[in-house]
Parts: C-alpha cells; sequence; structure tokens
C-alpha cells in the first residue's frame, strides 16, 4: 500500500513513489539522504531504516520534526481539523485568511496543515517577504468528516515510520546535504524541475541544475535523480546537454497541475541514475523522437483508458524502435 503524506504539494511524487522505491531496491546502502525532501513522500514508501531528509523549506522540516517529538498526533490533528473546519464552514471561507494570517505570524505546524489541505491547487508560495500568500481552495466544506479521518490516519502512518526508523530531518541548502554525504549512502534528488514554471518555496536556475550535477558527479556516491524529459510541447535538453554522462528510466505521469484543466498535461517522467539498474538506459543512447506521448483525451482522471497504455522503459521503447543501433 502507498503511504500517502498528510501535506500536499504540486507534483507531489505519491503516484510515482513505488516506481522509484523499485529503482532503489538494486543498492545497497546505510543511509538514505534527501536533499530536496518537498512532502518526503518517496522515503516514507521506501522506508530506509536510516534517512537524513533536508530541505530548505523551514516549514516542511518543522511540521515532521513536530511528528517525530509527538508535538503533532493523529488524535490532536482529528481535534484540530474538526473545530478549525467548522469555523472555516461557517464563515464561508473567510476563516482560511484568518488561519493564514495566524500562521505568517507565529509559523504553527498545525495552521501549515490546515492552510496545506486548503489552499488552491495545493500550491506552496510565499511572496518577497516570506509570507505564506496562496489563496482558498474555494470549498468551505474542505474538512468533512471522512478527510479529517484520512489526514489523521496519513499523519498516524508517517509517524510509525518515523518512530521505527533512524530519520533526522534538517533545514539547508541541497549543496550542504551532499557535503554531507558518504560511500554507504544513497541519494535520492527531486529538485525543482528545470525548464518548467515553479511553484514551491523556492525558484530553480540553470546555474543550480549545474551545480547539482557537479556535486552529485564529484561526490562518486550512488544517486537518482527525478527530472521531466518530454511533454506535448517540448523537451528536457538539459537531460542530454548536462545529464548526458547518467542513464536513465521513464515513465508516463499525469500532473493535475494548473489553474485550468487545459493546462494539466501529460509528461514522461524520468529518473536519472549513476548505476546499472533493471530497465535502466545510458542518457546517450536514447533516440528522443521515438517517445510519444498518448493524446489527453486518451485519458481519464490518472489512467489511461486504454489498457494497452503502460510504462515503458527507455531501453524496451529503444530496442523496438530502433534495433539497428543496439
Amino acid at each position: 500500500m502507498t503511504i500517502v503524506p498528510p501535506i500536499k504539494l504540486q507534483g507531489i511524487k505519491t503516484k510515482l513513489a513505488d516506481w522509484i522505491r523499485d529503482c532503489s531496491s538494486d543498492q545497497t546502502y546505510e543511509r538514505w539522504i534527501e536533499p530536496f525532501m518537498g512532502t518526503g513522500v518517496v522515503a516514507f514508501n521506501v522506508q530506509p531504516r536510516k534517512a537524513l531528509m533536508c530541505d530548505s523549506n523551514p516549514y516542511l522540516i518543522r511540521f515532521y520534526k513536530a511528528i517525530q517529538s509527538g508535538e503533532i498526533t493523529a488524535e490532536k490533528v482529528r481535534e484540530f481539523l474538526t473545530d478549525e473546519g467548522a469555523k472555516l464552514l461557517q464563515t464561508e471561507g473567510e476563516y482560511y485568511y484568518v488561519i493564514r494570517d495566524r500562521f505568517n505570524a507565529y509559523r504553527n505546524p498545525l495552521d501549515f496543515l490546515f492552510l496545506s489541505r486548503s489552499c488552491f491547487n495545493g500550491m506552496m508560495r510565499f511572496n518577497k517577504k516570506g509570507s505564506f500568500n496562496v489563496p482558498f481552495c474555494r470549498k468551505t466544506n474542505r474538512f468533512s468528516p471522512a478527510l479529517i479521518t484520512k489526514i489523521s490516519n496519513q499523519i498516524a502512518a508517517v509517524s510509525s515510520i518515523i518512530q521505527k526508523g533512524d530519520y533526522e530531518f534538517k533545514r539547508q541548502e541541497f549543496r550542504d546535504t551532499i557535503a554531507e554525504v558518504n560511500e554507504t549512502d544513497l541519494v535520492y534528488c527531486d529538485p525543482p524541475y528545470i525548464g518548467r514554471h515553479v511553484d514551491y518555496f523556492a525558484s530553480w536556475s540553470e546555474n543550480e541544475e549545474a551545480e547539482l550535477h557537479a556535486l552529485l558527479m564529484n561526490s562518486r556516491i550512488p544517486f537518482i535523480m527525478s527530472t521531466w524529459l518530454k511533454n506535448r510541447y517540448r523537451v528536457n535538453n538539459y537531460v542530454f546537454s548536462l545529464w548526458g554522462n547518467c542513464s536513465l528510466l521513464m515513465k508516463e505521469h499525469f500532473y493535475h497541475i494548473g489553474a485550468k484543466e487545459s493546462n494539466r498535461n501529460t509528461v514522461f517522467e524520468a529518473l536519472l541514475v549513476n548505476f546499472d539498474t533493471s530497465g535502466s538506459l545510458p542518457v546517450k543512447e536514447l533516440d528522443i523522437d521515438s517517445v510519444q506521448l498518448p493524446t489527453k483525451e486518451s485519458y481519464r482522471g490518472n489512467r489511461p483508458s486504454n489498457s494497452n497504455v503502460v510504462p515503458v522503459s527507455p531501453r524496451e521503447l529503444h530496442r523496438s524502435l530502433i534495433p539497428n543501433q543496439i
């Protein structure tokens, strides 16, 4: 069963977590390291015995530390969301802005959870002064009893995983996290996607992508990195110009991101690795023109309506389309 974290973010890897876990299963390591923890969904599904979980967003780190210490429990979350959700309903959504102002003043992790689950489209956006500024999702009955139970269960599941393992949560930049790696570690990176619009705590530039590549390659530590390969409109050329010395796996994925449904599209997700793993292909051997996305009309929700549309490894695709080059 896939573990779903209580915090929601655009681009969350919930539906890709099992795929990433399978990619890591060929590696033997003592500690799992994430320089871009985000919601923590990948680690909570890999469930390593020991993990270093880092992010530049202090509110994510504060939230999971509160779960780890017992400051936040499933029972406390249930009581909090029941009370605050009732006020949200009574005020027809206006109470959301009371919580938002309160969070911006005091940074309470329970208020952070409330905003994460009731803001517009799961966005996490802060202004130049560091204030959370995402509007309400316009669903006044957002915290129904069923959703409160679901979130409380998510808290309980994540708490159990954290308590069973040796997990360290740290607020720091990716370069500081990578500086801590050693030869017995496995690093998983999920940076903001280069070349795509980012609604997150921090932006992401070409220079940072290049720095991340250099740090990972120079560390000589096994790593897995999530990125995008291709959508209906363009190709992520950084995969070839910057990460061409890696191998790659890919998978079709539909992102429910964007204010309009027309802006939500299918994309080929990529995992870049510097070790041998089943189904991977050297980036330099991939014929990107052979990677074809299905039309949007073939999708219903997150699943292809055509049962024959299945995830495909780059090597399988490569062999089937250009066999003379293998």
